[in-house]
């Protein structure tokens, strides 16, 4: 599995650092450089790119700012960042945004794949399937470092969180965390047991307790149906009340 990046750095010395660090290493692409974060910016909407070496401080747009527009990308496609910057003080704000790692200028090789070997891991990791051979009453997901049997009748709905899923099960107080999407978990359960009422959760339709015209109940939980998903809902409700 090979990652691809791009560098984005104001100062030029700077930026051939990162870059000659990042062609070092076997498992990073590089792509593109840049000393300009909006037209890096113009590049990363038109490309599909998997992780970004970025500055803090830079004129037009900072990073911090620069990260902040990439944060309202779809979890699906979002590029994740490593923030590479002389300025202790952004460390903190660095994962506010969400971001994978954070190198403080100046930074070493081996700190410089210390860093790049946990973004393979997280997308290694990401990049494992679920499994569930067809028509089977249960499916594998990744849980930390090993897959775990779920029994479909025992999920009573599914919930997005960032790059992760939480899937709440009858016989286990507090969900378990999985990374993937909540995209791959539709397309993994099946549609006649399972539908997404909201761009944040998919419900178990045998676990259902009651509805309305706008929200489900799941024992104590209610889950609110969202315009894009009524249409469907509601054609279930009728059969339902039928």
């Amino acid at each position: 599995m090979n990652i691809k990046c791009i560098a984005i750095d104001d100062e030029p010395l700077a930026l051939e650092l990162v870059a000659k660090f990042i062609k070092q290493t076997s498992f990073l692409d590089l792509c593109e450089t840049f000393d300009n974060a909006i037209e890096a910016l113009g590049y990363v909407n038109a490309h599909e790119i998997d992780l970004i070496f970025l500055d803090i401080q830079m004129p037009d747009l900072s990073g911090m700012e620069f990260a902040r527009i990439i944060e309202g990308k779809k979890g699906d496609t979002k590029p994740r960042i490593i923030f590479t910057t002389a300025y202790n003080q952004f460390a903190i704000e660095g994962y506010k945004v969400d971001a994978l790692d954070y190198l403080l200028k100046p930074f070493s090789y081996e700190e410089f794949l210390k860093s790049t070997t946990k973004a393979y891991q997280y997308f290694e990791e990401k990049n494992v399937k679920p499994l569930s051979p067809a028509s089977a009453d249960y499916i594998f997901l990744k849980v930390e470092y090993q897959l775990v049997k779920i029994m479909l009748k025992e999920i009573t709905y599914v919930e997005a969180y960032k790059d992760y899923v939480k899937v709440y099960l009858t016989d286990k107080p507090n969900p378990i965390l999985s990374l993937t999407s909540l995209k791959s978990m539709e397309e993994m359960l099946p549609s006649e047991k399972f539908m997404r009422i909201h761009r944040s959760f998919i419900i178990a339709l045998d676990h259902i307790d009651s509805v309305s015209r706008n929200a489900v109940n799941i024992g104590n939980t209610t889950i609110t149906v969202s315009e894009n998903y009524k249409d469907n809902f509601l054609q279930f409700l009728n059969k339902w009340i039928a």
